[in-house]
């Protein structure tokens, strides 16, 4: 099965079709990263940015923006309630994707992904500008209702570590097992314990993209996670180390994949690593 990469087919767009509508006043594009120095060196033409730290977080709490905070947000780069609402950005789209998640979890329906994001674009030397829009602040109205259950905590992990329900640890596998703390670009100093959540599955959030950053067929992904026993039929749940990635992976499973109970956990190994008492598991 095909991924549907048009306008109003689904989750995704992809280039051609994006680059067919940078004129379209119904879309707004939206670049996302954890800061906004490849936005400045250049961008698609028309994008607004979004520094994930920055803006998305309700700092200097470890949280994300409520639902107002995230409406005044999009209202003031621009972007109204009747636009959908394209994101994009570098790291196959691992903020893009943490993006994509809070709006839905805010109750924002009209949001999409670019498939294969900044590194396709760039591959496809498509059109980019150093220059940026004067913005007119846009009135943004979030239409639907918040829907928690896409999110889950560290006592959702605990339970699950007992009752032995579905998880995915989408880190590489020398994190998962212990070996290392972090990503090997990051210090390797972190302020918790290495090792994974008893039960979990290890299913690194690469494993679904293709080079080009894009996604991996509906067949290759069911292949992928079933092999490792996530099926869809109970709850799953994703981690990474700070959320991003396994939004990432959260995003296959529900919109890709169509798995009717998916929670990205964003507390992530961050929290959940630094906990007293929990249950934790090493080696792979």
């Amino acid at each position: 099965m095909a991924l549907q990469t048009e306008i109003g087919t689904g989750p995704l767009i992809d280039t051609d079709a994006l680059a067919a509508s940078l004129n379209d006043p119904s879309i707004a594009v939206i670049e996302v990263d954890e800061d906004t120095t490849l936005f400045e060196k250049g961008h698609i033409p028309g994008a607004a940015s979004l520094d994930w730290k920055k803006e998305l977080h309700a700092l200097p709490r470890r949280d994300f923006v409520s639902a107002h905070e995230l409406a005044a947000l999009l209202g003031s780069k621009g972007v109204s309630s009747d636009q959908t609402i394209v994101f994009y950005g570098g790291n196959n789209n691992w903020f893009a994707a943490y993006a994509y998640w809070l709006c839905k979890l805010r109750g924002i329906e009209n949001v999409k992904l670019l498939d294969g994001g900044r590194t396709k674009w760039e591959l496809e030397d498509r059109p980019m500008t150093e220059l940026t829009s004067d913005v007119q602040p846009a009135k943004f109205e979030i239409q639907g209702p918040e829907r928690p259950e896409l999110r889950a905590f560290r006592d959702d992990m605990v339970e699950f570590a007992t009752t032995g329900g579905e998880m995915v640890d989408v880190r590489s596998p020398g994190e998962f097992s212990g070996e290392v703390m972090a990503p090997e670009h990051l210090p390797q100093e972190q302020p918790y314990v290495a090792g994974h959540v008893p039960g979990a599955a290890n299913i690194p959030w690469s494993q679904a993209a293709n080079e080009d950053g894009t996604f991996k067929s509906v067949e290759e992904l069911r292949s992928l996670y079933g092999g490792k026993g996530i099926s869809g039929d109970n709850k799953v749940i994703a981690y990474c180390r700070i959320g991003e990635r396994s939004s990432h992976t959260w995003f296959v499973l529900s919109e890709l994949l169509g798995f009717d109970d998916v929670a990205n956990y964003d507390g992530s190994w961050t929290e959940y690593g630094s906990s007293v008492g929990v249950p934790v598991e090493v080696g792979a």
